[in-house]
């Protein structure tokens, strides 16, 4: 019972967000965009910096940075750093990587994470960065025109009810 109150709260509160369709998606493609990078502690901040650049929603923005969350960090950093891996030229099975990657399984500290990966060294911290890129791109750019559709319905939807 509780949880189905909690979802109907946020829903809600989606259902209530104010703006035009463009600005509330582009908050939310260019929080995922930030939440595919590998800078867990500062992807909000990134994400609010960049729609206040780009004058998207900076609530939608902090919202889409939750595609990164501690459920899915394993996943999202291995692809990134095997994918800017591959893309530079860098080994994989590298001693470090598979040290960063046991930090995240045993729910290590996001700074300490962090930490390893910058004391990495250029070349893997370079790669976990470049996936990182290339993921928040391919994923960014689908995720605007997906919002966009939303919103608009939302929009329309809000204007069918008040008749």
């Amino acid at each position: 019972m509780k949880y189905s109150r909690q979802i109907r709260y946020y829903y809600l509160r989606f259902t209530r967000l104010r703006g035009e369709p463009h600005e509330l998606a582009l908050g939310i493609a260019l929080g995922v965009f930030s939440g595919m990078l590998p800078i867990v502690p500062f992807q909000m901040a990134l994400a609010v910096a960049l729609a206040l650049l780009f004058k998207g929603s900076k609530i939608t923005a902090a919202l889409g940075t939750w595609v990164s969350n501690p459920a899915n960090w394993y996943f999202l950093y291995s692809y990134s750093y095997r994918i800017g891996a591959y893309l530079l030229g860098v080994s994989e099975k590298s001693v470090i990587f598979r040290s960063v990657m046991e930090s995240i399984r045993q729910g290590e500290e996001p700074l300490e994470i962090i930490a390893k990966i910058f004391g990495a060294g250029g070349a893997i911290m370079g790669s976990f960065f470049v996936g990182g890129l290339v993921m928040a791109v391919v994923c960014a750019l689908p995720s605007y025109f997906i919002f966009l559709n939303i919103f608009q319905r939302l929009r329309n939807w809000r204007r069918r009810r008040k008749g």
